[in-house]
């Protein structure tokens, strides 16, 4: 993975010490708290309902044991013994003191990590592949074109304030793991007809009030010139984005607003300038930053293990967690694990300092002490031999961060919700509890498949609710009782698309009710093996909402907010249900 060198280090220690002065400075008196807020946000820190909020910066989701120590340690140093793993492959704490904010930078920097850009009108941590560089199906490793980006974008004069923030993923495999349709900037590395290394190229991407899928503005931008094209996209964006209005100040509001025809060739038109110019790559760099990303000391090794064979026909245990959590290696005798932070009954992607030291112990056992985070909020080991996946499995259960169910149910996506963010409208973190005791069932999990569960406590769609197969998102808190509108057919990946809303909302004791109703109509409709996302999109929405609408509702007036609908429904009949 990568190691800072100089100019790196250099750059993060002075960023602390300028901050250690701006908090003096704001604990003192000196600076108000409207004067304070940019500085602050410059370093990735929010106030929230409890306090401080930190959210530190983890490069396309790639972490070493000993940065994951300091996570560690700054959990229980300075917060309450945990933090929170993000869809944006970084981790937040959130019970933070603002004295201690500048010491907290100081021991980030001593592991080569720090918190800038993760806040702000600005580019923000590029995020990745989890499985990059190891993946069967990868084609090319995107790993040095994001620390390319990351290098190009920290600190761009250009970019630091631009209308609005602004996401850039990237993928190398065939399949996108890395939810390229709903960012901002989406680049999917490839390989043309012959053989050259390009991108293809999506913009207008995003979640929020508005969500859109991105739409290719490039199929192949050869590799010598993404730095470039990716800067033109910027100067558009930035010289023509709204600024008057933030919600509608993402670069999909232009490119819409635009046509994508049109967009692009005012790109192309500024790229035509920049395309030769000293932002072109060059091979030794694209080598130099790659040098960083080479093959760990693999053993030749078979991808056939008479013991794991054995144990996994004797366990069924260890056979649900091979199925679920275990992911073929392009390497023969080694696989991918996905260690779970979705153990039912537990904050999804919450991690104690205990399972975060546990989690480092276990990368320097079985996996060249590196660890991915995946925008799903669990944690990768890369590199498993295939022969040490029973000791691992038995340790990682004892550390409860093994549960099966990796693309489950219980394997849903939650912001923090009301509990903690100030813009949120009702709780996120306590309604996954709920639904994932309602489900806890392995067998009944099983049975359903893959499907995609993602929970905002608001439209902003941190938990990225619109590309769950089942989307819950908190509207509104009125008479005491929070108010949660449910959609369907969201989806990531290669066939990305966008849920849309069954109907009038629910109160938090009713949402759990209402995915056991979607879910029997899905086992009722389904044909063979078809999964959730095809169901749905095969019999449309109508048989849902009928089944989880079967009672008398006396709803009051929708009213209709930038296309998504917000209701004060009251029900006057309970749900009936044998299970309610």
């Amino acid at each position: 993975m990568y190691r800072y060198d100089e100019y790196d280090q250099q750059i993060v220690n002075e960023r602390v010490d300028q901050y250690r002065d701006q908090v003096r400075r704001r604990l003192s008196g000196e600076l108000t708290e409207q004067e304070f807020l940019p500085l602050r946000l410059q370093n990735g820190l929010y106030m929230q309902i409890h306090g401080y909020m930190l959210r530190i910066a983890v490069p396309y989701g790639f972490i070493s044991s000993k940065q994951m120590r300091m996570f560690a340690h700054i959990a229980r140093k300075y917060d309450r013994g945990y933090g929170h793993f993000t869809t944006r492959q970084n981790i937040q704490f959130n019970w933070l003191k603002l004295e201690d904010t500048p010491d907290i930078l100081a021991e980030l920097a001593s592991v080569e990590m720090h918190a800038i850009q993760t806040s702000g009108n600005c580019v923000r941590n590029i995020t990745s592949d989890e499985f990059a560089g190891v993946a069967q199906d990868e084609v090319v490793d995107p790993r040095p074109y994001a620390e390319i980006l990351r290098q190009w974008s920290t600190f761009h004069p250009e970019f630091a304030y631009l209308p609005r923030k602004f996401k850039i993923a990237i993928s190398g495999g065939k399949e996108d793991r890395a939810a390229i349709y709903a960012h901002d900037i989406g680049l999917s590395v490839t390989k043309n007809a012959q053989g050259e290394v390009g991108f293809r190229v999506l913009v207008g991407g995003g979640l929020g009030r508005t969500p859109i899928i991105g739409v290719e503005i490039c199929e192949f931008v050869p590799w010598q010139h993404i730095l470039t094209y990716v800067e033109s996209i910027l100067r558009i964006y930035n010289q023509y984005g709204r600024r008057d209005n933030k919600y509608k100040a993402r670069i999909k509001i232009l490119v819409k607003a635009l046509g994508i025809d049109e967009f692009k060739r005012q790109v192309e038109a500024d790229w035509a300038d920049l395309k030769e110019g000293p932002g072109t790559l060059t091979i030794e760099e694209v080598n130099r930053v790659a040098s960083f990303f080479t093959d760990p000391a693999y053993e030749t090794l078979t991808d056939h293990d008479s013991a794991l064979n054995e144990f996994k026909a004797d366990s069924r245990s260890f056979s649900n967690w091979m199925m679920r959590n275990v992911k073929p290696h392009r390497v023969p005798g080694y696989a991918i694990v996905v260690l779970s932070l979705k153990k039912p009954g537990d904050a999804p992607g919450d991690a104690t300092a205990e399972q975060m030291e546990a989690i480092a112990d276990l990368a320097d056992r079985y996996s060249f002490g590196e660890l991915r985070i995946t925008h799903k909020q669990n944690l990768v080991l890369a590199d498993v031999k295939q022969q040490d996946l029973i000791r691992l499995w038995q340790e990682a259960t004892e550390y409860e961060v093994a549960s099966p169910n990796i693309g489950l149910l219980t394997d849903m996506i939650s912001c923090p919700g009301a509990e903690f963010c100030t813009l949120a409208n009702a709780r996120s973190i306590p309604l996954a509890k709920s639904i994932a005791k309602r489900f806890e069932d392995l067998d009944f999990q099983h049975d359903i498949g893959e499907i995609s569960i993602n929970i905002s406590g608001c439209v902003n769609a941190c938990g990225q609710h619109h590309i769950g197969n089942i989307g819950i998102t908190g509207v509104e808190k009125k008479d005491h009782d929070e108010w949660y509108q449910v959609s369907l057919g969201g989806a990531e990946g290669n066939h990305s698309s966008l849920s849309k809303i069954l109907g009038p909302s629910f109160t938090f004791n009713q949402v759990p009710e209402v995915i056991d109703r979607i879910l029997q109509v899905y086992l009722r409709e389904r044909v063979e093996a078809e999964s959730f996302i095809d169901t749905v999109r095969r019999i449309g929405h109508a048989p849902f909402k009928e089944h989880v609408y079967a009672t008398d509702f006396d709803v009051e007036e929708e009213e209709v907010i930038d296309k998504h609908v917000v209701t004060s429904a009251q029900y006057s009949v309970p749900f009936y249900s044998p299970r309610f």
